[in-house]
């Protein structure tokens, strides 16, 4: 057994990559340790392909195990950890959204990432270190990736800048900005602040950049040392193959060439300004491309190398649309926001509700009210204990026009969730102010774009509707980007056709005061700090907009509960009857608690 160790120093903290002990069957695999949390990072690319596929069979498992923290599972009847924590599914995300940007998107081949947490030391997150594993384990494998990047936590704390953090110090912090990408570009960052000021998240994104460079010289010198020669499933290996593929691009081609005055005539000459109105225009542009196809003499399965193209293509063209003309497809200028419609208490008998809608995304968020014995247990590895504001978000197939089973909450589901509820955080009232569960749940009756940025403002305008004391609303908005490699353009409150190659998804939220969360992913190879900057100014713009139009409807937290809400009366008792309550042997305290 080879083994190899590499060591970094981030923060005064070393990071430990050893190659060569575990996971020999993996296309490549690695542990990274920090203090005592550990972990497994492993990749494998199947063998074979899945032609057809229409998309990138990418999965990222995050794996947390029990026995990481000396820990048995609370449950009396099952002892082996089951579905993954929401915890586990939001680090797999979070690992996910970083690497895919740096595939081809042209790959058919299934890959597969798992990330094992072996030990857990309760100071150091692991989900850093497994996207450092991610990385790694890929750029030393055969696996085609455009990487390698790194990973870092950057916290403020007391004026000072402190890298990947413990959980208590990150607890007293103003904002954590968890960052992946090069010395010069990021491809994935999110943030959870406190009220924080875009200024001083913007400030720490050169600090990051520095550890990024670090990282990634290490990785490089992994590869160097330990790597093995990348596979090339582009290349055509035979004259048959070399044939079909230039056949493909032949009927590709085609494709373009009639769908582009199409789309000029079904998108922006006829004015669709709904996205029901933009599939079944797409719809009808694909049927009579089949026609056109057929009368040039494609036949059989070629058929779908050129329908195969058209949403990627449309989606380019609106790009281009943007960058040349400043033209978007529902005519709207690059900092506007799509039209709002904003209520509450539309719901009978629920403790709270609202409604908010912003073009064609629409969502209704009620919030219900509980006892403190509500609150959540929480029995994960990383998280042990209690949670008394709990978010829910959900996705019914009819939000995109689609008939589909109900499963119950996905990954993505739990993401948008989890993205919200950590918005709203920093504005909760604490226990001792307002001692309350409290539940909110999204629903979302229709999406194009940024179901998750709709369902913190409706969050918002629904706990005020219940009269939760929150410190200030919250508003969130979805900013964008079109470029195409050379030129960009940041476009605020993206939809359908706008969040495709080349764009980005910059979710930010915030109040009056400052900001409360960010998660930002992108389909390019990077954005430059430029870009980030422009992103920030426009987020900020847009959400005090909102903030103002929901602030005409309700301003602030209603004074009364709903009649239907439950009532928490606080007695103080003497503590000189304290044991009269308690009872003998704890009769009387028992009885009142039965």
């Amino acid at each position: 057994m080879d083994t190899k160790t590499f060591t970094v120093n981030i923060g005064g903290k070393d990071i430990i990559i050893e190659t060569g002990r575990f996971a020999q069957a993996a296309n490549a695999s690695c542990t990274v340790r920090c203090g005592d949390t550990l972990i497994l990072a492993t990749a494998v690319m199947s063998k074979d392909i899945r032609p057809g596929l229409g998309f990138f069979p990418l999965l990222v498992d995050f794996e947390e195990k029990l026995y990481a923290a000396g820990r048995i599972k609370g449950s009396r009847f099952i002892k082996r950890e089951g579905r993954p924590t929401d915890e586990a599914v939001l680090s797999a995300r979070f690992i996910d959204r970083a690497i895919r940007p740096l595939f081809d998107r042209r790959m058919i081949n299934d890959v597969q990432i798992i990330i094992t947490v072996l030990s857990f030391d309760e100071e150091n997150d692991p989900d850093i270190l497994g996207l450092i594993g991610a990385s790694c384990a890929l750029h030393m494998s055969d696996i085609p990736w455009n990487g390698p990047i790194g990973a870092v936590r950057v916290s403020k704390l007391n004026g000072n800048y402190v890298f990947n953090g413990t959980y208590a110090e990150r607890e007293k912090s103003m904002f954590d900005l968890d960052i992946a990408g090069t010395s010069e570009k990021v491809v994935m960052f999110e943030v959870r602040a406190n009220e924080a000021q875009e200024e001083d998240i913007i400030d720490s994104f050169p600090e990051g950049y520095k550890v990024l460079g670090e990282m990634t010289k290490l990785i490089e010198k992994i590869r160097q040392e330990v790597g093995i020669e990348k596979q090339d499933p582009f290349t055509p290996r035979t004259d048959e193959e070399r044939q079909r593929l230039e056949r493909r691009a032949e009927i590709e081609e085609m494709a373009k060439d009639f769908i582009r005055p199409q789309i000029q005539q079904r998108l922006y000459e006829t004015k669709t300004t709904t996205k029901k109105e933009r599939n079944a225009s797409m719809s009808q542009m694909k049927e009579e491309l089949i026609e056109h196809l057929k009368g040039q003499g494609v036949e059989g399965d070629e058929i779908a190398h050129g329908t195969a193209i058209i949403y990627d293509f449309v989606q380019a063209e609106v790009s281009r649309m943007i960058l040349d003309e400043d033209k978007r497809v529902d005519s709207r200028g690059p900092e506007d926001i799509r039209p709002l419609n904003i209520e509450v208490g539309l719901i009978p008998r629920v403790h709270g509700s609202g409604h908010f809608k912003r073009g064609g995304t629409q969502i209704l968020s009620v919030c219900t009210l509980g006892a403190p014995g509500d609150k959540q247990m929480l029995d994960g590895m990383e998280i042990v204990g209690e949670k008394r504001f709990m978010h829910h978000y959900n996705f019914p197939p009819y939000s995109v026009g689609e008939a589909k089973p109900l499963r119950g909450a996905g990954r993505r589901e739990i993401g948008h969730g989890a993205l919200t509820e950590k918005s709203l955080n920093a504005v909760m009232p604490s226990k001792e102010a307002f001692p309350y569960t409290i539940r909110v749940v999204s629903e979302v009756l229709n999406s194009n774009g940024s179901s998750s940025m709709a369902s913190t403002c409706g969050s918002t305008l629904a706990l005020m509707d219940a009269g939760v004391p929150i410190k200030a609303p919250v508003a969130g908005i979805a900013i964008g980007l079109a470029s195409d490699g050379q030129r960009w353009k940041v476009i605020t409150d993206i939809q359908d056709l706008e969040d495709g190659i080349g764009g980005m998804d910059f979710k930010i939220t915030g109040t009056e005061k400052g900001i409360t969360a960010i998660q930002m992913d992108t389909k390019t190879d990077g954005l430059t700090h430029e870009i980030i900057a422009t992103a920030f100014a426009q987020g900020k713009k847009a959400l005090l907009q909102i903030l103002k139009d929901m602030a005409a409807v309700i301003a602030k937290p209603r004074e009364e509960l709903s009649p239907f809400a439950p009532r928490i009366l606080e007695i103080t008792i003497d503590p000189d009857k304290i044991r009269d309550v308690i009872g003998p042997g704890g009769k009387i305290i028992n009885e009142i608690i039965a």
